[in-house]
């Protein structure tokens, strides 16, 4: 199953609108006549419209940092799948580790948010990945596994292809240490695996599985040749017009 490779860049809480749109600007330009691969890039909620209109005329998804669950609600501070819809967003990242670990979003709201995006034809991007005292204790596999079941509880087989996977190792994400290819191949396979138990295999191979950990053009092509590795979400190296362009054109 050839599955497109996708190059996401999460630019967290950086870039005013104008610093956004040049770099969207110029990522746009990096990806003209691209066809064998997707590239999205997350701005803030505060850029994503000037992001989105900078790109209109490109093949540059746009997605949002994160997303609730239900059109209209009193949840103060959150912004809806259809106001992400209304805004020109078609992706949306879920579950990142910040989202857990710094606000204590748990499985079950991000569920809600995966369910939510789903419902209005958002694609999702759900997150998972250890501590490095996880992975430490050798608890790897059995926290990607909660992650995974948790987050795509209610999920049905007539939509679980329109999922994007995102493994995340938290001991890697702005600390320059990045799993070696062979780690980050091992729980990608571990992952797929997990897929075909929860789906079946016909479908896990159609699912693609970002890798997401200090992701560098140094280190893009060895990790993307990596068979269950289908894509990058890129993190630090994604604020740069030139990084972000050598990452998109891995090899």
């Amino acid at each position: 199953m050839a599955r497109k490779p996708l190059i996401a860049g999460n630019w967290k809480m950086y870039l005013t609108v104008a610093d956004a749109v040049e770099l969207a600007t110029a990522v746009a330009a990096s990806c003209k006549g691209l066809t064998d691969r997707e590239v999205m890039i997350a701005p803030s909620f505060l850029a994503i419209v000037s992001v989105a209109e900078a790109v209109a005329d490109s093949p540059v998804r746009v997605a949002a940092q994160n997303g609730a669950w239900k059109k209209e609600a009193a949840l103060t501070g959150e912004i809806s799948p259809f106001m992400l819809i209304d805004a020109g967003v078609n992706m949306v990242i879920l579950g990142h580790s910040e989202r857990r670990h710094i606000f204590g979003e748990g499985n079950d709201i991000i569920n809600q948010r995966v369910l939510g995006a789903l419902e209005y034809k958002v694609t999702p991007i759900l997150c998972v990945g250890e501590t490095l005292d996880q992975r430490e204790q050798n608890n790897t596999f059995t926290v990607i596994e909660e992650q995974l079941t948790e987050g795509l509880k209610g999920v049905g087989a007539e939509q679980i292809t329109e999922v994007v996977i995102a493994y995340e190792p938290v001991w890697a994400i702005g600390t320059g240490k990045t799993a070696s290819k062979e780690q980050a191949q091992e729980v990608h396979a571990y992952i797929r695996s997990l897929l075909v138990t929860l789906y079946e295999k016909t479908l896990a191979d159609e699912i693609r599985i970002l890798y997401g950990g200090s992701v560098k053009p140094e280190n893009v092509d060895s990790l993307m040749a990596q068979p269950d590795i289908d894509g990058a979400l890129v993190g630090g190296a994604a604020l740069k017009a030139e990084s972000f362009d050598r990452i998109i054109h891995f090899k």
